[in-house]
């Protein structure tokens, strides 16, 4: 036998020992992809979006700032509202001026009679603190209460970027967790630093301990949802994630952002509000008595039996028997995957950056995912600065995620990845220009929230497209780096809003410009729909070669469709398997390790969508 019939036979034997391997979307199916077990865990999700809503949103409403104020004037405190702004405050360009007052005798003025202001008088900077008018904001906030305004105003933006920071750490730290110790405990572990430090944020005094309690917020935002979110997909099959990943976000997170500006209208006080949505986290404790840990975690480390037996308690509550034989194929399956696991340990982040081509698309990605993440927090936080009531607007403007997620539903695995990410950021952009242009506060709100839901949509995208394009060796480490470097975008979000106070064009004329350009640069992406998905690194150097710029799937498709029949097996693909690919992959951004598990191809195949179903 020649030695290339050799390596033939070899090739043939191992197709025919993988052909027998049941990974565990294969396993599913006989456990229940979507039975009452998973049904339960789906809604059991209700309170890890809330969570991390609250946790992401609540402090644009303890730190609001009503659009009047002025100097407050101890000596005048007798006086009505009008008559201390008449005498007191010097009018400015736009009515009576926010931080400054007359420097002048009060008391001596009081006594001589006078009730009218000479306009010589001299002024001075704010000495005794502001009053606010309460009827745009009916509440004081921690804002108004330690005088963030004037040359105090750009607090508020200091402490939400700090915010952002603390989630960096959070995502290492708890990541870690999950990866060393399991998904329950990071859970239950990032909401209880929620329900801490959010009850803390309701004693703060300063502006320091008003940071650092934000501070450590900030680690429990994205990870007091994201566990469950993953862990309740893990258990779903295939054709069932695209509605348990989609859904889950776009009712259960859009409903909590939209109830939250009205939590805080009706208690009218900062502190019950930091409270209300703070106290709620504790609830995780209950979660492993409720929630099973992930059987895909437990595999990984070994301890196949107990995955099994958690499958078992599927069994049970859904109803269903799985065959013995095929818990045996299971068992070995894993014994294999984990040891190939092991041999590709030797790769990291940095190879991502050693050949031309892998190199230029992780610089795009990273590019693009920061400018979506700076744009898509910079819209969630302009709201208060285009002119409307703060807390109709914002939940107009949160609504937008469940229409933009049914959208990006339905078109995603026909349109492809590349030019719906394009489409969406340049619409996005042009809508976000628009209303930096336009003077009618209602117009440019519209326009505004017209540019949100197209970032939602972009956002949407970025959370899967990077996961699809870089190769499997690498992917949880890049899909790590890129979206941490998302965070260090988000840091910046706060401060292009705070340029409202140079010029009231510039949040969205900036927003706008940075969803173009990112727009035009994801053309330069390779397109990953209906493709094998990169393993090795030279998969990942070799992906979209022969692609061109100006391809588009849906015109590729229709040729196909003319040539390859049944249609039937088409539809599955664009259906099932990229959808799924997305669903399993969303919101799996900071947990190196855990990411790799799973969401790892257990074995290289011909057939391309059981290889997306695998991931």
């Amino acid at each position: 036998m020649t030695a290339c019939q050799k390596n033939q036979a070899n090739q043939s034997a191992k197709e025919k020992e993988e052909a027998k391997d049941m990974d565990f979307d294969e396993l599913l199916p006989y456990v229940g992809e979507f039975g009452l077990y998973q049904k339960i865990l789906f809604i059991l999700m209700i309170p890890f979006a809330s969570f991390v809503a609250w946790v992401y949103f609540s402090q644009i409403f303890i730190t609001l700032i009503p659009d009047d104020y002025w100097c407050w004037v101890p000596e005048l405190a007798n006086l009505t509202v009008d008559e201390r702004l008449s005498l007191a405050i010097p009018i400015s360009q736009g009515g009576y001026s926010s931080c400054s007052m007359y420097d002048i005798n009060y008391t001596e003025i009081l006594l001589s009679g006078v009730h009218l202001p000479d306009p010589s008088w001299p002024t001075k900077a704010c000495q005794h603190g502001w009053e606010f008018n309460y009827t745009s904001v009916p509440y004081a906030t921690v804002a108004t209460e330690l005088g963030w305004v004037c040359e105090n105003s750009a607090l508020p933006t200091t402490a939400q970027s700090i915010f952002f920071v603390g989630a960096i750490f959070g995502g290492l730290i708890f990541g870690w967790i999950a990866d060393q110790y399991g998904r329950i405990p990071a859970l239950i572990g990032a909401n209880l630093m929620g329900f801490l430090a959010g009850v803390a944020t309701a004693f703060s005094q300063s502006f320091w301990q008003f940071t650092l309690c934000r501070f450590f917020v900030g680690f429990a935002f994205d990870n007091c949802f994201t566990m469950m979110y993953i862990l309740v997909l893990e258990y779903v099959g295939p054709k069932w994630r695209t509605f348990v990943a989609n859904m889950s976000i776009a009712i259960f997170f859009t409903f909590a952002a939209c109830i939250l500006p009205w939590i805080a209208y009706f208690l009218a006080d900062w502190r019950m509000t930091c409270i209300a949505t703070s106290v709620p986290l504790v609830l995780a404790v209950a979660t492993p008595w409720l929630v099973p840990e992930s059987a895909r975690w437990i595999v990984s480390q070994g301890d196949v039996d107990k995955a099994i037996t958690i499958l078992n308690k599927f069994e049970r509550i859904n109803g269903t028997k799985v065959p013995e034989d095929v818990y045996k194929r299971f068992r070995e399956t894993c014994a294999r995957i984990r040891k190939e696991e092991e041999a590709e340990k030797t790769y990291s982040v940095i190879d991502l950056f050693k050949s031309p081509r892998l190199r230029r698309i992780t610089l795009l990605f990273i590019v693009i995912w920061m400018a979506i993440s700076l744009v898509f927090d910079g819209h969630v936080r302009n709201v208060d600065n285009l002119g409307l009531n703060v807390f109709m607007t914002f939940t107009i403007a949160a609504a937008t995620e469940l229409p933009a997620d049914t959208f990006l539903t339905a078109v995603l695995d026909r349109w492809g990845r590349r030019w719906l990410a394009c489409g969406s950021l340049i619409v996005s952009g042009i809508f976000s220009i628009w209303a930096s242009a336009v003077s009618n506060k209602i117009h440019s709100a519209s326009l505004a929230i017209l540019g949100r839901f197209w970032i939602n949509i972009s956002y949407n995208i970025g959370l899967q497209y990077a996961a699809e394009v870089l190769p499997t060796v690498v992917r949880a480490q890049g899909v790590a780096l890129i979206h941490i470097m998302g965070y260090v975008a988000s840091i910046l979000a706060p401060f292009v809003v705070y340029l409202d106070v140079v010029s009231s064009i510039l949040p969205l004329l900036v927003l706008g410009v940075l969803g173009i350009g990112a727009g035009f640069l994801t053309l330069f992406l390779p397109e990953t729909l209906d493709k094998d998905l990169p393993q090795t690194l030279q998969d990942g150097e070799d992906f979209g070669k022969e692609q061109k710029m100006w391809d588009f799937p849906c015109i590729n498709k229709k040729c196909k469709d003319e040539e390859m029949p049944p249609a039937m097996f088409r539809s599955f693909s664009r259906g099932s398997a990229g959808a799924s690919m997305r669903a399993s992959l969303r919101g799996e951004t900071l947990r190196s390790s855990m990411i790799y598990r799973s969401s790892r191809r257990s074995r290289k195949t011909s057939n391309p969508i059981t290889e997306v179903e695998r991931l």
